[in-house]
């Protein structure tokens, strides 16, 4: 009895894999700064569960395969502000960002296609390329440059016959790399000159800091036709555990053929797309308000991080997210070694090792990302014991 090539070429999420090892250290007594899981600690908005509760019905249903009205509605508002227009025919609801995706590369690719991805990128790509029978071409990044990506020469270098689409995740994970409108024009030059897809995760839409404006693919209309946006509730609202993204396309062709999956695993969660209405919803300010906390910890993170002599990183300019280059010869033996053999007045700290955010094999070994998703005092701590770490580790 054999498994499938296809998942036995799928790696185990980064982000996860040293979970079993900070646990028997927290077993064994030591306090571990979480730093290396995008899960936000700031509260999900009342109105998510108030919405819930006032749901009054007999029976859940299962709702249209391409969601409920009210929270298509509500999504069409929300991209308004932005002076986007998206109706309800635009919108396809998901069981998250992550579904969203997995629809859109079976949509586009056949076997054997090609869609290019500036690396470091989030893992969770490659799986969902991989589902689809397509292949990750990288656009290699470096931090020496910011991860920098938005530049013709270097994107034109990766496309082949066989590229089908490119993938900006604009604000970026891991890297904190945001896009402005005009790299986005530039993008979408080479995209039309290629006949390319632009697949746009813009989860982190509103994290965008140092007074950056909110930027999207979907501002501009002259790509339309090849734009498709992946949004979630689940950074945004820190909603992770509600499951509810969506695709917004002009493209119509696209949007019916994608409407054959949604259609094949019947809907998304009934009582979660209410809840989701009423975070979409939500006034301006609470965008402020989160930004603001979020733009506080990076500067916290970045300050401390610089303290550090050997380590290369520009300070990042959203989502919640920074990667950094450390001076040890290997990020993920330095993690091992804080969790089994460091501590600093019973305390350690967890990150992310990179290498498994990239496609190109031996990049990303001395590179770790930080999720700073707690209070900024912890992550100071966490950062801190980064650097307390790698003192100890060096002079072994």
């Amino acid at each position: 009895m054999n498994l499938s090539s296809k998942v036995l070429s799928m790696q185990h999420s980064p982000i996860r894999k040293f979970n079993p090892i900070a646990q028997k250290a927290k077993d064994a007594g030591k306090k571990v700064y979480h730093l290396n899981i995008g899960q936000p600690d700031i509260e999900t908005p009342p109105c998510f569960m108030e919405a819930i509760r006032g749901f009054d019905e007999n029976v859940i249903a299962y709702a249209e395969s391409g969601g409920v009205t009210l929270l298509q509605d509500a999504i069409s508002d929300y991209f308004k502000q932005y002076n986007m227009e998206f109706g309800r025919d635009n919108i396809i609801i998901t069981n998250g960002g992550s579904e969203a995706l997995s629809m859109i590369f079976i949509s586009l690719l056949n076997p054997g296609d090609e869609v290019l991805i500036p690396e470091p990128f989030y893992t969770n790509y490659h799986t969902f390329a991989t589902m689809a029978d397509g292949v990750v071409v990288p656009i290699t990044t470096t931090p020496e440059e910011g991860y920098h990506y938005a530049d013709a020469q270097k994107i034109e270098a990766a496309i082949t016959p066989k590229t089908k689409a490119i993938c900006c995740i604009s604000p970026g994970n891991p890297t904190g790399n945001v896009l402005t409108l005009d790299e986005m024009k530039l993008i979408g030059q080479v995209a039309k000159k290629h006949d390319l897809w632009i697949i746009a995760d813009e989860v982190y839409r509103e994290f965008a800091y140092d007074n950056r404006e909110v930027t999207s693919f979907g501002m501009l209309k002259e790509l339309e036709d090849r734009v498709i946006l992946v949004d979630s509730v689940s950074k945004r609202f820190s909603a992770c555990g509600a499951r509810i993204g969506c695709i917004a396309a002009k493209n119509k062709e696209l949007l019916d053929n994608l409407m054959k999956i949604a259609q094949g695993r019947l809907c998304s969660p009934t009582v979660e797309q209410i809840g989701a209405a009423a975070l979409y919803k939500l006034p301006k300010s609470y965008y402020d308000e989160v930004r603001a906390e979020y733009e506080g910890r990076r500067d916290v993170v970045y300050e401390e991080l610089m303290k550090i002599p050997g380590v290369v990183c520009r300070k990042p300019g959203g989502a919640f997210y920074l990667t950094a280059k450390l001076p040890v010869d290997d990020v993920e033996n330095f993690l091992m070694f804080l969790l089994t053999e460091f501590e600093d007045k019973g305390e350690t700290v967890m990150f992310a090792p990179a290498e498994g955010f990239y496609a190109t094999p031996g990049l990303g070994r001395e590179e770790m990302r930080i999720a700073y998703v707690l209070n900024k005092k912890d992550m100071a701590r966490g950062v801190e014991l980064i650097r307390l770490g790698i003192e100890a580790y060096n002079n072994r």
